[in-house]
């Protein structure tokens, strides 16, 4: 890879690396043999991307992040695999993403349009959709998957296996140790669930039905003195015709850790 007018002189860039149009990529970089960068793609100095990573169009990574290192596994024996970061992210300062091990799928992926705050960490086979949002220091240890729209919040932990629901919402410095539900709140050191997440719901734009049946059941799950199998059992007698409450029941029942209740 020859230098262009793009890539700071002080910036080791591999002949290896593949590099896309536009691209910046500052002082004291370091991009490793098998690193893809696709178009207009802004890395600000002193990042290190290594491994078999694959960068999408737009994104910005800002200094000292580390993305696509090996993994913090002991079973980990440096067998080939992949870090996969979708377009127009943003990865702020010092945040790290780790590439996956072969015993987990073998890759650590990301969508379009996520906002990983400062010291975010992504561990190993992490799974993340688009537009998902990590505060400050959120932490995702191996196998986590996080559906589209979930929030993080700041400090807060996500034990291996777990998987947070798509617009879910976690508040800062919550231990989550379940499946954290969709479009739900959940809080707390072990984290609990305190039902819809109503102003994220309003600000999505759903419909006042939608808002209630959701409501109606999240009332049936938390508030109602029925277990968990009595209360889907219930939601599905009381609620028709609602996707977003078929999409929480689906998630239940899919659950192998339990779910926040």
């Amino acid at each position: 890879m020859s230098q262009s007018p793009g890539i700071h002189p002080s910036a080791i860039v591999s002949p290896g690396a593949r590099i896309g149009r536009d691209c910046l990529i500052g002082p004291y970089v370091t991009i490793g043999d098998h690193v893809e960068l696709g178009d207009r793609v802004h890395i600000e100095s002193h990042c290190v991307i290594d491994g078999r990573t694959t960068i999408g169009d737009d994104s910005h990574i800002y200094p000292f992040v580390s993305i696509g290192l090996p993994p913090q596994d002991l079973k980990f024996a440096g067998e080939e695999t992949q870090t996969v970061i979708g377009r127009r992210n943003r990865i702020r300062e010092f945040v790290t993403i780790h590439r996956g091990t072969k015993g987990g799928g073998g890759i650590t992926q990301i969508g379009d349009d996520c906002f990983l705050m400062a010291q975010a960490h992504v561990a190993h086979d992490c799974v993340i959709g688009n537009q998902v949002i990590m505060a400050n220091a959120a932490t995702l240890a191996g196998h986590v998957a996080v559906h589209d729209r979930a929030n993080i919040g700041a400090y807060s932990g996500v034990h291996q296996f777990c998987r947070i629901g798509r617009e879910a919402y976690v508040g800062g410095y919550s231990v989550v140790v379940k499946d954290a539900l969709p479009f739900a709140l959940t809080v707390g050191n072990h984290a609990k669930c305190y039902g819809l997440n109503k102003v994220g719901a309003r600000r999505r734009g759903y419909s006042r039905e939608t808002i209630d049946a959701l409501h109606h059941a999240f009332h049936l799950l938390l508030s109602a003195k029925l277990n968990t199998s009595q209360a889907v059992e219930q939601i599905r007698q009381e609620i028709h015709g609602v996707p977003e409450v078929d999409e929480l029941v689906s998630f239940i029942e899919s659950s192998e850790r339990g779910v926040v209740k």
